[in-house]
């Protein structure tokens, strides 16, 4: 597809624009507002084709929960297998649409790994994920970053004490919540591994206070990611951080969604799953 069009797509995902003027600009170039609808949908998310893992997979424990944050209550949906005793935990965090099906399938994928996984709906703040992507989109630019990113610390402590758990607890971010992922290695001493997919790098300041190994995860094609590369690295590498780092080149930024035909690139994000798993079971255990 187009690059131009990725583009657009990336700039109505994350800027944001209103979908208006989105379907407005991708009309002119495709040619006509009749390209531009039968264009859409395969760049924007599917869920039919989110659940790889059915949601009453029998191997499967699964259910929603809530966990003390620093601003109150915060929902999370959980997996594991089914009859498992403790287990390391990972923490699953959300798109910049929230926690929706696919981020529930990719969180029964953790747990078919052998892992109890959980993912924190960070929205709950504002009411939790609501159905309508654009809404959560939105809701996504009015949370407070520095609560945000209490609330997904605390999920850190409450693993580390559940009942189904270990004492090992591990993070995987996607896009906006790579940038999340980020700061959970930074803020949370006790972590024990960080994998982020295409996310905002933290503050290069703050590095230092990294000590969870890292495993980072960029697509070749995302410029806008991709600019805060080089101080992140620099910073990592002077403060001699563990860390991992792979180009995919040729991806997309969101590789690794499957519900979006025109950026997910099955090659790279089978790749990347791959190593994922392969680095927790290093860093956890399974």
């Amino acid at each position: 597809m187009d690059r131009k069009i990725i583009d657009l797509y990336d700039e109505y995902t994350h800027a944001p624009l209103e979908r208006r003027e989105f379907l407005a600009r991708l009309a002119r170039l495709t040619g006509s507002t009749a390209a531009a609808l039968a264009v859409a949908p395969f760049l924007e998310c599917n869920y039919a084709r989110a659940a790889t893992v059915p949601t009453d997979d029998p191997r499967l424990d699964t259910g929603r929960t809530i966990y003390p944050g620093a601003t109150g209550e915060i929902k999370a949906y959980m997996a594991r297998p089914r009859g498992a005793a403790k287990l390391p935990a990972v923490i699953v965090i959300h798109e910049n649409r929230g926690l929706n099906p696919h981020i529930e399938d990719v969180t029964r994928r953790v747990a078919l790994e052998g892992y109890f996984a959980f993912a924190p709906d960070l929205l709950s703040p504002l009411g939790g994920t609501p159905t309508n992507e654009d809404t959560a989109r939105d809701m996504i630019g009015k949370l407070d970053r520095k609560q945000m990113v209490r609330n997904a610390v605390s999920a850190v402590g409450f693993l580390k004490k559940h009942a189904n758990g270990n004492g090992k607890v591990g993070v995987v971010g996607f896009c906006w919540g790579g940038g999340p992922a980020g700061e959970i290695a930074v803020n949370a001493p006790d972590l024990d591994a960080a994998v982020v997919y295409y996310g905002q790098q933290p503050n290069a300041a703050e590095v230092e206070k990294i000590r969870a190994p890292l495993l980072l995860h960029y697509a070749g094609l995302d410029a806008r990611i991709n600019a805060g590369i080089p101080a992140f690295v620099d910073a990592l590498k002077k403060a001699s951080k563990k860390y991992t780092m792979y180009m995919y080149e040729g991806a997309n930024h969101a590789f690794n969604n499957d519900t979006s035909e025109a950026r997910y690139h099955k090659l790279a994000a089978e790749l990347a799953w791959s190593r994922t798993i392969a680095f927790f079971k290093e860093n956890l255990g399974a």
